[in-house]
C-alpha cells in the first residue's frame, strides 16, 4: 500500500471522528451551554449541512488548484472548524463551528478518491478508495470511542483539541506522502458541472440517497433498540456502536477487490443483502447475542456499498470526476439525514421500536431497484476504471494511457 493512501486515510479517520463523536457528547455540551439535549442535537444537523454546503461550493473553489495543495488546505479548513469548536464561548459559535468544519468533507473525499485512484495501477482504484474510507470505519471503532470518553472525563472541548491536533497530523502527512498532482486544467468547473449531469451520474446520486438511507434508518436508533429491545444496560450501547463499527471495517475491506472485479453485481448484491439483513434484524433484536451478529452484519452490508457507489460515479463522470465524487457525499449526508428522518417518522407513528428496520429495508430496496433501472438503462456499456492520469508535477495533465499512471510510479508501486 502506498504510503499516500496512509496519509488520505489519517485525514479520514480525523473526520470520521469528528462527525460520529457529538452523538455522544450531547448531555456534556447541553449542560456546559445552558442548552436541551434535543437542541443540542442541531450540532449533528450543523455538522450535515456543511457537508452538503461544502460539497459542491469547495470542489468548485478548487476545479483549478493542483490536487496535494487542495487536499491540504480542505484540512486546513477541518483543523480550524474544530478549534474554533473547542473555543466556542457560546451555543451559537459552537454551531458555527461545527458547520465550519463540516464543509470540507464531501470536498475532501471527493478529491481523495479521484487522488486515491491515481495513486495505483489500473484495476485496483477501487481497493485504494477502500483504503482511503478505512479510516473513517476505524474511527467508529477506536476514534469515536476514545474521543467521547475523553469528553466525559476531561469535558467535550478537549475532544475537539484533540481532533484539532489529527487535522494537523494530517495536514503534515499529506503534504509530505501525497505526490504533486495537477488540477485537471482541460476539465475545469463546466467539464465537472456537465459530468454532473450525466444520468447515469445522476442516477448513482439517487441510488446513494436511497440506498444508504436504509443504513441510517436503524442507526439512528440503534442505542434505544439495544435497550428497549434487546435489554442492554445502557453502558453496554459503546460496546455495541464499536461492533457496528467493526463491520463497517469488515465491509470497507471487502469492498475495494469486490468491486475492482466486478463493480454492478458488487452494488446489486449488497443492496439486496442490506434490505435482507434489515428485515431479519426485526426479528433477532430481542435475542442478545443474535442481535450483536445482525449489527456487525448491518456494519458490513451497509459500507460494502459505499466503494462501489463511490466508484460508480467517479467512472461515469469520466474525465471530470471530482465534482461527482464529492457530490456522493453529500447524497451520503442527505441519506444520514433522511433515513433519521424516516426512522423517527415510523417510531413516531407507535409500530414499536424495532419498526426502522423495515423502513429502512424498503429504503434499501428502493436504493436496489434505482440501481437496477440504471443498469438497464446502461447496458452494453462497461464501467471502465476511472483513467485520470497527471505528470508528477504540478503542469498540464496528460491524456489517459493504458496502464499504470505516472503518480503511481512516483509512489513506488
Amino acid at each position: 500500500m502506498p504510503l499516500a493512501l496512509l496519509a488520505l486515510a489519517v485525514a479520514a479517520f480525523g473526520i470520521g471522528t469528528t462527525e460520529f463523536v457529538m452523538m455522544g457528547l450531547l448531555p456534556d455540551v447541553a449542560n456546559d451551554l445552558g442548552t436541551s439535549v434535543p437542541t443540542a442535537g442541531y450540532l449533528v444537523s450543523a455538522y450535515a449541512l456543511g457537508v452538503v454546503i461544502g460539497a459542491p461550493l469547495l470542489t468548485a473553489l478548487g476545479s483549478r488548484v493542483p490536487r496535494k495543495r487542495w487536499l491540504v488546505v480542505l484540512m486546513a479548513v477541518f483543523t480550524v472548524g474544530n478549534l474554533a469548536s473547542a473555543l466556542a464561548p457560546t451555543f451559537g459559535l459552537l454551531i458555527a463551528g461545527r458547520l465550519l468544519a463540516g464543509l470540507p468533507h464531501g470536498a475532501f473525499f471527493g478529491v481523495g478518491a479521484v487522488v486515491a485512484a491515481r495513486l495505483v495501477r489500473e484495476g485496483r482504484q477501487a481497493r485504494a478508495v477502500a483504503t482511503m474510507f478505512l479510516g473513517l470505519t476505524i474511527a467508529n471503532i477506536v476514534g469515536v470511542p476514545a474521543a467521547t470518553l475523553l469528553g466525559q472525563h476531561l469535558g467535550w472541548r478537549a475532544t475537539f483539541l484533540v481532533v484539532a491536533v489529527i487535522g494537523l497530523v494530517a495536514m503534515a502527512s499529506l503534504a509530505r506522502l501525497i505526490p504533486p498532482l495537477p488540477a485537471d486544467r482541460n476539465t475545469g468547473l463546466g467539464g465537472e458541472l456537465r459530468a454532473l449531469g450525466d444520468r447515469q451520474v445522476l442516477l448513482g446520486l439517487l441510488t446513494t440517497v436511497f440506498g444508504f438511507a436504509g443504513v441510517f434508518a436503524v442507526y439512528s436508533y440503534l442505542a434505544s433498540m439495544m435497550t428497549e429491545v434487546t435489554g442492554f444496560a445502557a453502558g453496554s450501547v459503546p460496546l455495541v456502536l464499536a461492533l457496528f463499527g467493526i463491520g463497517m471495517t469488515l465491509g470497507a475491506l471487502a469492498a475495494g477487490p469486490l468491486t475492482d472485479r466486478a463493480l454492478r453485481p458488487t452494488l446489486y448484491g449488497s443492496l439486496g443483502a442490506l434490505a435482507l439483513v434489515l428485515v431479519v434484524f426485526h426479528f433477532t433484536a430481542p435475542v442478545k447475542w443474535a442481535a450483536l451478529v445482525t449489527v456487525v452484519l448491518i456494519g458490513a452490508i451497509g459500507f460494502l456499498t459505499t466503494t462501489p457507489l463511490q466508484m460508480l460515479v467517479m467512472n461515469k463522470a469520466q474525465q471530470a470526476p471530482t465534482l461527482a465524487a464529492a457530490s456522493n457525499q453529500s447524497a451520503f449526508n442527505l441519506a444520514n439525514a433522511g433515513g433519521a428522518w424516516i426512522g423517527g417518522l415510523v417510531l413516531s407513528a407507535g409500530w414499536g421500536w424495532t419498526s426502522p428496520t423495515l423502513a429502512g429495508a424498503v429504503l434499501a430496496a428502493a436504493g436496489l431497484a434505482v440501481a437496477l433501472l440504471a443498469g438497464l438503462l446502461d447496458r452494453g456499456a462497461p464501467d471502465v476504471p476511472t483513467r485520470i492520469v497527471a505528470r508528477g508535477g504540478e503542469g498540464e495533465p496528460e491524456p489517459a494511457t493504458p496502464g499504470a499512471s505516472d503518480a503511481a510510479r512516483q509512489a513506488g508501486i
